[in-house]
């Protein structure tokens, strides 16, 4: 991965090569993101860089040994790490990041974008909350108490530190906070808030930006092939993110199950029938995995998001289907103008009670009950 396989970011680009030509490189670095806005490849073009034997122009040259190991994750000091469970894919009785390996390369190659609920399907871990255990924290200890292979930086690249517990924490806390000679903690993470204090202090922390409309929609065109409509329609909607984006253009199966059950949620509350809004709040706590719940709530927060701009007589920037359309004018004439804005921070709340692990058929039933009532 190189930084001129990135779109946007310029600015950050910028930062990170003049931090690594000038040697003055932070033992700790974290980058924060919207979801599927870059921050992992820009995370991996970093390390390429650091690594390149032949830098110019401001990039890796993506020819050299090193250079070569990275494009194929394979770059023998570079170890990452990422939430796991138990899994139908690896028959593993405790397992860790080392035993998805195959598997993670074959997700970050085909898409390095992908959504957090993408990672856990492709490790078959659906149902269950992905997190980083002691045992990573001694398979990185022991990783960077051996010599480099490469004569370069030993990394450790962790995809979601927020899922990392107080043991864990605490386990790496002193090679986080005094690592090795040329050893570098990189972490990724969507919800900084929510990354342990005891690590966030000792990271300098990077803002990775969405992309602009345009500059998201010539992406999914130029760099993935879409189709030059669908992509300026998503890229409307998407809020600057890459991943969320190619997740909407490519899971036309997973679309058309939410909107389903929105629909007859919109449709029980129109027709005021309670009965008929907790039987779409049962369906809604069918969906077979807690990511896949909580990636219904944004689905159907965006859902909000076009209504309230069809109330606003301004449905041209909601990006909205033309087949779609009907709906979307139609609830917005019935439902109550402060409808839109009250249903979200419900919906807010209820993403945050399904990380906590809260039964789902408690939170959505509350929900549905509740947009019943501000409808």
């Amino acid at each position: 991965m190189r930084f001129s396989d990135i779109p946007g970011n310029e600015n950050l680009k910028k930062t990170l090569v003049s931090m690594a030509d000038s040697g003055r490189i932070p033992h700790a670095m974290l980058f924060y993101e919207n979801e599927g806005c870059g921050a992992l490849p820009l995370a991996l073009a970093y390390i390429q860089y650091l690594n390149c034997r032949n830098r110019k122009d401001g990039d890796s040259c993506g020819e050299c040994l090193s250079c070569r190991q990275m494009s194929g994750l394979v770059h023998p000091d570079t170890h990452f790490i990422f939430p796991v469970n138990s899994s139908r894919k690896v028959d593993v009785q405790k397992p860790t990041s080392e035993s998805f390996l195959p598997i993670w390369r074959e997700l970050v190659l085909d898409n390095p974008y992908f959504l957090e609920s993408e990672l856990y399907s492709a490790l078959g871990t659906e149902g269950k909350s992905g997190n980083i255990a002691i045992a990573e924290a001694k398979y990185i200890l022991e990783k960077l108490s051996l010599a480099s292979v490469e004569d370069g930086y030993k990394t450790v690249l962790m995809m979601l530190p927020e899922k990392m517990n107080a043991e864990t924490a605490n386990k790496l806390l002193k090679a986080v906070e005094e690592p090795p000679e040329n050893t570098l903690f990189i972490f990724v993470t969507h919800n900084p808030d929510r990354v342990l204090q005891t690590i966030f202090s000792r990271c300098q922390s990077y803002r990775v930006m969405p992309l602009p409309v345009k500059q998201l929609e010539a992406a999914l065109t130029d760099m993935f092939g879409k189709d030059p409509a669908s992509s300026a329609r998503q890229a409307a909607v998407s809020g600057g993110s890459i991943g969320t984006a190619l997740n909407a253009m490519g899971d036309r199966e997973e679309y058309s199950a939410f909107m389903q059950i929105f629909r007859a949620l919109v449709d029980g509350m129109s027709a005021k029938d309670l009965q008929a809004v907790l039987d779409a709040a049962d369906m809604m706590s069918a969906i077979d995995s807690r990511e896949k719940q909580k990636a219904f709530c944004i689905f159907a927060g965006e859902c909000l998001r076009k209504i309230f701009l069809c109330q606003q007589k301004i449905p041209d920037v909601a990006g909205i289907p033309g087949e779609e359309s009907a709906f979307y004018a139609d609830v917005a004439a019935r439902a109550c103008k402060t409808f839109s804005r009250k249903a979200l921070a419900m919906i807010d709340r209820s993403v945050m009670l399904l990380d906590r692990n809260v039964n789902p058929k408690m939170v959505f039933s509350d929900l549905a009950g509740q947009m019943f009532l501000i409808f």
